[in-house]
């Protein structure tokens, strides 16, 4: 780090804070008096380091009252056709991201109650099962829990889960048709908390089956979203 320019070292330092989840959306970051104490810099190049965040969208300048971190929130239409995570953050300027947490393929007789009545899957079916981090910009956002039955996608590259499901699905010749959608409120699990970097801010859950043009169920997934920055809007 050291190696680095000055304002690449104050705009990485306060990325990671952002990252980290110490700076969360709202709030306001150090002043440019406060950097310019902690780095030895000048004002000149504590401005050039907050020029380089808000330009990238991770911080607002309000004049007068200084820098604050993006209070991110994303409106998700429910239509018929599905729309994916990815397509979700690219809607509004954000580079989708994904990171694999866990990934194992269970039998239908080990899966939750839920996923199993979801799918109708018998006790000796099997099924892929992976959850996720997703994230904008690096921002976390969600953490998704999904379940794919082996009888409609036997195989599954791992190294595509980093990446958006829906576009790998569709490369292999699968057409994504409908959904159903259910949503609640609710509160994290500990996992969740450490996961999302969050304490007990409430999550919107939501779960539902996909299916495919011929009918069949491609999976059955639990999203939690961060409860401040998710919305889904319906039009009537």
């Amino acid at each position: 780090m050291s190696g680095k320019p000055k304002y690449i070292q104050i705009e990485d330092s306060i990325l990671n804070q952002i990252k980290g989840g110490i700076l969360r959306p709202g709030d306001q970051i150090p002043t440019e008096a406060e950097l310019c104490d902690t780095f030895q810099v000048s004002r000149m190049t504590v401005n050039k380091a907050i020029q380089s965040l808000a330009s990238k969208g991770y911080i607002n300048r309000v004049a007068g009252k200084g820098s604050f971190v993006t209070n991110v929130h994303i409106q998700k239409p429910i239509v018929r056709i599905p729309q994916s995570f990815s397509e979700d953050m690219r809607s509004i300027g954000l580079t989708p991201g994904s990171r694999l947490v866990d990934y194992r393929i269970y039998r239908g007789s080990e899966l939750p109650e839920a996923a199993a009545q979801a799918l109708n899957v018998a006790g000796d079916d099997m099924v892929h099962y992976f959850s996720r981090i997703r994230t904008g910009n690096d921002m976390i956002i969600c953490i998704s829990y999904t379940y794919v039955p082996c009888r409609v996608l036997p195989a599954i590259d791992v190294t595509r889960l980093e990446h958006s499901f829906f576009e790998y699905v569709k490369e292999l010749g699968l057409n994504v048709q409908s959904m159903d959608l259910s949503l609640t409120a609710t509160l994290p699990t500990e996992e969740q908390k450490k996961l999302l970097g969050i304490e007990n801010e409430a999550l919107l859950k939501s779960f539902h089956n996909t299916y495919l043009d011929n009918g069949d169920i491609l999976e059955y997934i639990e999203t939690y979203y961060i409860g401040s920055m998710y919305t889904y809007r319906i039009t009537l």
